[in-house]
C-alpha cells in the first residue's frame, strides 16, 4: 500500500472513532430511558422477529450467550421482556418483549431519531446513501463478499 493511501485510512479511522465517541455520548447525554444501546437493540430484534433463543440474540448482538443474560436480566427485572418455553422444545426458553417493552421502544426510537437528527442532518440523501454503501462494502468479508 503506498504511503498516500495509508495516510488516508489512518486518517479515517480517526474519523470515525470519532463518530463512534460523538454518537456514545450523544447517547449518553440523551438517554432518559437509562439502557443501553445493547438493551433497545435486543427489544428491536424481538419485535421485529418475535420470540427469540438467547443463543439467536447473542448471534445478531455478535456478544457472548453469558453477555445477553447480563443484559436481558435487567429487560426482565424492568418488565420490558418474558422468558417463556420454546413451543416446540419445552426444555429451552426464549425472550419475547412485552407491551411494556414496545412503549419504551418507540421511546427510544425517538431519541435514537433526534440523535441521529443532530449527528447527520447536515447531509442530503445521496450524501447518507453514499456513506452507507461504502461502510457496508468495508464490512464485506474480503474472500466471499458476503457481510461478517
Amino acid at each position: 500500500m503506498d504511503q498516500e493511501k495509508q495516510q488516508a485510512i489512518t486518517s479515517l479511522f480517526e474519523v470515525v472513532s470519532s463518530i463512534e465517541r460523538k454518537w456514545a455520548n450523544e447517547w449518553n447525554n440523551h438517554n432518559a430511558l437509562g439502557f443501553s444501546k445493547s438493551h433497545i437493540l435486543i427489544l428491536d430484534y424481538l419485535a421485529q422477529e418475535g420470540p427469540k433463543r438467547p443463543s439467536a440474540i447473542a448471534e445478531r448482538l455478535k456478544v457472548t450467550t453469558g453477555g445477553v443474560t447480563v443484559l436481558t436480566t435487567k429487560l426482565i427485572n424492568a418488565g420490558f421482556i418474558e422468558k417463556t418455553q420454546h413451543a416446540t422444545d419445552r426444555r429451552a426458553s426464549q425472550l419475547v418483549i412485552t407491551p411494556e417493552g414496545e412503549t419504551i421502544l418507540a421511546e427510544s426510537r425517538q431519541q435514537v431519531s433526534a440523535i441521529i437528527n443532530n449527528m447527520f442532518g447536515m447531509l442530503t440523501a445521496e450524501e447518507l446513501q453514499t456513506l452507507r454503501t461504502i461502510f457496508s462494502k468495508c464490512l464485506l468479508d474480503v474472500d466471499s463478499n458476503q457481510p461478517k
